[in-house]
């Protein structure tokens, strides 16, 4: 583990670019009790790089949590750790996303108003819920839903600064799913289902960044022969092509909310164009001899062929700024692959399978990758060959996300060995510390003084991490990040960071004129990267406060005045606050604007750091 950060934020509020950082205004281990809520978050893809709203580049390294896609309708170990004290801990361990496997089956219960049960929690084994007291219902013994327990979820997410997606896993509920082919045919859902219940999802959270994006399918798959039993990618209109179904459930979902972020993964098999003539479903060729035809198919993992997208790549309506491509990726203790069998290196990977397969996509800056499933066990070949992918995707910016978690996954193992709750004391969590040390290499963290950098701008990733207005303002100038294999700003330019000095406009917004003054709100904007600070909003003077501190005029002094200020600071047009609540919240420095240092003065105020408002 990295040294803590001395103070951890309740409330990060750095702002893209302002010199004040104030991510560590209260004591190590709080967290941010004021969630937040500028929907500011979305990403985007030019190239083979992801993008925030600013333009400046991020990194997406997280790890799997499954269990919405299994028969218990819940991640798994809620019935055994407080789900308050795990994701605290893996945002302290720095993942700063978690892929959710979910079902098709499980979203129709949700999506029709009657979410299917949930038998994995406290409530099964702990009638009291003592371990996690609000997934009960106000009678103190009714457990909430599904749904609620996702919404909860996706909520505590929000609070430690970790963002996440889903991935439909199967179309049924099962444990096993994943064995399952395609997308559709099981459990009544068919392929209009299947987009129905995604756009659904997509609707529900559009204004909420916390769930960034939608895995469409977790590993289509299916060898040729199998025909229109199997996932294949071409440019037909087959139910069974996944190319053509993966568009139209992009263009779908992007209807609802452009700013999602669409994860496509491969298939299995793709034709190899050996013979003219050659078709899906027809039977395997075996090559007994030198010089006999080839075999129609080349295979590889399940979800990890792209091949066909060379030819028929995923084109939705609304452009490709939001897709992403997400190959799975394993090592020979999964299977004994023919790549394996040789001293493999990372050049003989790339000769024999990852470039053609799937790395071309990023080399060749056609689109951004995420390895949605990498991972296993310690041991000889897979752990060198875990090595091995884990360094050429810090060299090659590319996202992932580790499987997995849990400890129950039977090929892999999780980065968890064990979880268990004691009341007084809270969740223990037995991390494989071996394996973590391992993965930890690839997680998103500033150069030399490894902050784990979050993807909210606001909210720091936990108590070791920083927020992403915090790494660009404060970080990656001077020292840089891991991503593409360690570059720094010493001299050197760093992806995302302007090394020329940026030219500035200035617009105003909003003109006041009195018998006294006329004062002008003004934002800053720049025309590089990143967005230069801000200065201080002013208000006018002929405004007398009335309650220090109360932005939003309600009588109070609380989180809610903090979270108004700093979506004020973002975007004074989109998040606009009365004369009178600008005069309330000019705080500090004696009526200079409102800025920064008024928003951790509120801040401190409203946490009882302080007595008095304002300060002088």
């Amino acid at each position: 583990m990295k040294i803590k950060k001395i103070l951890a934020s309740m409330l990060s509020l750095a702002l893209v670019a302002t010199s004040t950082s104030i991510s560590g205004l209260t004591g190590a281990g709080k967290y941010a009790s004021a969630l937040d809520d500028c929907n500011d978050d979305w990403l985007h893809a030019e190239g083979s790089r992801l993008y925030d709203m600013n333009g400046n580049e991020v990194w997406l390294t997280g790890a799997n949590w499954f269990g919405f896609n299994c028969s218990e309708n819940c991640v798994h170990y809620l019935w055994s750790a407080d789900v308050d004290d795990v994701l605290r801990e893996v945002a302290d361990r720095g993942i700063n996303v978690i892929r959710f496997p979910i079902s098709t089956e499980l979203l129709v219960s949700w999506m029709e108003g009657n979410p299917n049960p949930v038998s994995s929690v406290s409530g099964n084994a702990d009638p009291a819920f003592t371990i996690n007291p609000d997934f009960v219902l106000e009678d103190g013994k009714t457990l909430k839903d599904s749904m609620q327990i996702f919404d909860i979820i996706m909520q505590k997410c929000k609070k430690y600064g970790i963002k996440a997606f889903v991935d439909i896993h199967s179309p049924h509920s099962d444990n096993s799913g994943h064995n399952y082919n395609l997308w559709y045919g099981k459990a009544g859902v068919t392929t209009d289902v299947w987009i129905e219940t995604l756009v659904w999802l997509a609707d529900k959270y559009k204004n909420d960044d916390t769930l960034i994006g939608y895995d469409l399918k977790n590993e289509p798959h299916g060898k040729g022969p199998e025909g229109k039993l199997a996932a294949k990618w071409d440019g037909s209109t087959d139910e069974n092509n996944w190319a053509y179904a993966a568009t139209k459930c992009a263009e779908a979902i992007l209807d609802v909310n452009p700013n999602a972020l669409i994860f496509v993964e491969g298939v299995e098999q793709s034709m190899s164009g050996a013979a003219e003539g050659d078709y899906w479903g027809m039977p395997d060729r075996v090559v007994m001899h030198e010089g006999d035809i080839p075999s129609p198919y080349i295979g590889a993992w399940w979800g990890g062929n792209f091949r066909g997208a060379r030819e028929y790549p995923i084109v939705p309506k609304q452009g490709t700024s939001q897709i992403v491509y997400s190959p799975h990726d394993y090592g020979p203790s999964v299977y004994a692959q023919t790549w394996f069998d040789k001293d493999f290196t990372e050049q003989t990977l790339l000769d024999d399978y990852w470039y053609d397969t799937w790395a071309w996509i990023n080399a060749e800056d056609v689109a951004p990758q995420l390895i949605g499933e990498w991972g296993g066990h310690m041991e000889g070949d897979n752990l060198k060959w875990m090595l091995l992918l884990r360094d050429y995707m810090i060299k090659n910016h590319i996202s992932h996300t580790f499987w997995c978690l849990n400890t129950n996954s039977g090929d892999t193992g999780g980065l968890w060995d064990s979880l268990g709750f004691m009341q007084g004391s809270g969740t223990t969590i037995d991390w494989n510390e071996p394996k973590y040390e391992m993965f930890e290499e690839s997680l998103w963290q500033t150069q030399k003084t490894g902050k784990y950098i979050g993807l909210d701008h606001q909210v720091a990733l936990g108590a070791n991490g920083i927020s992403l207005n915090e790494f660009y303002s404060s970080y990656a100038s001077t020292e840089g990040s891991n991503l593409d294999g360690g570059k720094t700003a010493n001299g050197n330019p760093v992806q995302g960071i302007t090394t020329t000095a940026p030219k500035v406009t200035t617009t105003p917004i909003k003109t006041t004129t009195t018998a006294k003054s006329t004062t002008t709100a003004v934002i800053t904007t720049t025309t590089t990267k990143p967005t230069a600070a801000r200065p201080p909003v002013t208000t006018n003077n002929d405004v007398k406060p009335e309650k220090y501190g109360d932005a939003n005029c309600d009588g109070e002094v609380d989180v809610a005045d903090v979270v108004l200020l700093k979506c004020y600071l973002i975007n004074g047009v989109a998040y606009g606050i009365t004369p009178k609540g600008l005069a309330n919240a000019d705080v500090q420095g004696g009526s200079n604007g409102i800025n920064v240092q008024d928003v951790v003065a509120i801040q401190k105020y409203a946490l009882k750091m302080i007595d008095n408002l304002p300060i002088a």
